[in-house]
């Protein structure tokens, strides 16, 4: 089983769509989506996880379904750095890095920076979501992997446009890591492409791998820059360099 996961283009916040960018985003994807063998779409019910699957969805003549879980995750916490509340992946490193909690993948949510939060609440929300939708394709959780039904949709690829805190908890749970250390540590652009892959090397018995985190290979191929909007780093804009792959040298 493949689940691809699409993080929405330049968002637009005030409005909830996507910027004139955003657009010319989502429509370089669309090409790229539609060489993929996908057994069904899903999305966030934000518009601009919305807007951002619609040129994808018409290139492939495909519709979505909307699932709520899909919505970004937000959750607050205190960011003793600057004393305020911020979003869950807006905290200094000078703060979540002091935590050792902050690294445990079951007791995350015991921090003080997010006791009294909704925080657990809503990660078990969507994690539990996302089990019952892999269950409904023959993949049931037995701790931190999978049982495979005997009748499982072993190639089914489950495409979801979402965001990016969302994908994070969501690796977290496939990939038994804090999702503190995921919200604070990936860096998943805008319209970029997350790919996660079960291995099955043991016959009923399947665990995630990831194969592609923040990939936006579409964008480069179609000489539009990576969005800095929404991000706390500068983005490494590969169209930058002038590539001459009739020069490769021997070895």
């Amino acid at each position: 089983m493949r689940l691809i996961f699409i993080r929405h283009a330049e968002p637009d916040y005030e409005h909830d769509t996507i910027t004139e960018k955003g657009w010319r985003e989502a429509k370089l994807l669309a090409p790229r989506v539609q060489g993929w063998n996908v057994t069904k779409f899903y999305r966030s019910p934000l518009g601009r996880a919305q807007d951002t699957s619609k040129p994808s969805l018409q290139a492939c003549g495909r519709d979505a379904e909307t699932l709520e879980w899909l919505r970004e995750f937000q959750v607050g916490a205190y960011n003793v750095v600057n004393r305020r509340t911020a979003t869950a992946w807006d905290m200094y490193p000078e703060a979540w890095t002091e935590e050792p909690v902050h690294y445990d993948k079951d007791h995350w949510a015991e921090s003080p920076l997010y006791r009294g939060t909704n925080a657990r609440t809503e990660y078990d929300y969507v994690t539990g979501n996302l089990d019952a939708l892999l269950a409904s394709y023959g993949y049931r959780r037995h701790h931190n992997y999978y049982h495979v039904d005997a009748d499982a949709q072993r190639d089914a690829t489950l495409v979801c446009f979402c965001h990016l805190g969302v994908t994070c908890v969501i690796l977290s749970h496939l990939l038994g890591v804090s999702p503190i250390v995921l919200l604070h540590g990936l860096f998943i652009p805008p319209t970029s492409v997350t790919i996660v892959q079960t291995e099955e090397r043991l016959p009923g018995c399947a665990a995630f791998r990831c194969q592609s985190i923040g990939d936006t290979s579409h964008l480069y191929v179609g000489n539009e820059p990576v969005s800095i909007m929404a991000s706390f780093v500068e983005p490494f804009q590969e169209r930058d360099y002038d590539y001459h792959f009739d020069k490769i040298p021997e070895w």
